[in-house]
């Protein structure tokens, strides 16, 4: 029998986990989800929609496709042209990227802030506790005095000086309806969803079909080769613009009908 054909019942740390399981990665965010519900940072409902993203997952191969690099590479590009770049976070990808979040906002200075849908003071504060537990210093969306106009539950709770004033907007896991809204306020917005056909990634500019734990280390990478290659405005202007969201939203929607 094979190492990674058996999984121990009670997983308490995610190393427990055999990194040869031909579904490692997904394990790993199962397991990181429910430790996430335990710790009061995710939401219950968050492990429905971690379900629905890992079935799209399994039929993209679990892997970054080519469309999908090329958009987590405009998506640097245009963090890094920002004048205020903000990074929402919510209940799921809090618990499973906190790090990695930490690490895409210094590299291209943006501000991170906490976005829920299922808010209470003692979600946000755990949230907050664990991003600062991540490396995180400073955390916006826990005052949240102004709101996004046109929208009626807690998700239109923001900054005034975050993602209320923010020219650009990462939207990682977003519900629909919000990203409309942000859309509608002239943001310029990046989503992450395992979706293509989801409202989220077809409202924005630069729509990232991966999986979050692939997604933001990518862009973080991206963001700091184009630095390193010291590129223009103009330079990063031209990546922004020559990236199709179409193309890469029908490249996506192919591979998950077609397999290719």
């Amino acid at each position: 029998m094979s190492d990674y054909e058996t999984v121990p019942a009670e997983v308490d740390d995610e190393e427990e986990i055999p990194t040869d399981h031909p579904r490692y990665t997904d394990l790993v965010t199962r397991h990181r989800i429910e430790r996430g519900v335990e710790a009061g940072i995710t939401h219950l409902q968050g492990m429905h929609a971690e379900g629905r993203g890992s079935a799209f997952d399994y039929l993209l191969g679990e892997e970054t496709i080519e469309s999908a690099d090329d958009a987590e590479r405009a998506a640097a590009a245009q963090l890094l042209l920002a004048e205020r770049p903000v990074l929402s976070i919510n209940g799921n990808v809090a618990a499973l990227v906190p790090r990695e979040m930490v690490e895409l906002a210094a590299a291209v200075d943006a501000d991170l802030e906490v976005n829920l849908f299922n808010r209470t003071p003692a979600r946000i504060e755990a949230i907050a506790d664990h991003l600062r537990a991540h490396g995180a210093t400073e955390i916006k969306g826990l005052e949240a005095d102004a709101r996004i106009p046109a929208l009626e539950h807690q998700r239109a709770k923001v900054d005034a000086d975050g993602i209320y004033a923010a020219d650009v907007v990462l939207v990682p896991l977003e519900d629909g309806d919000r990203a409309e809204a942000l859309a509608a306020m002239g943001k310029t917005e990046i989503v992450i969803d395992l979706n293509p056909l989801s409202r989220s990634p077809q409202v924005a500019d630069v729509p990232i079909v991966d999986n979050i734990v692939r997604a933001i280390p990518n862009v973080t990478a991206h963001a700091e080769d184009l630095l390193e290659a010291g590129l223009t405005t103009a330079e990063l202007e031209s990546i922004v613009a020559e990236f199709d969201a179409e193309r890469a939203l029908e490249a996506a929607e192919r591979r998950i009908r077609e397999g290719v």
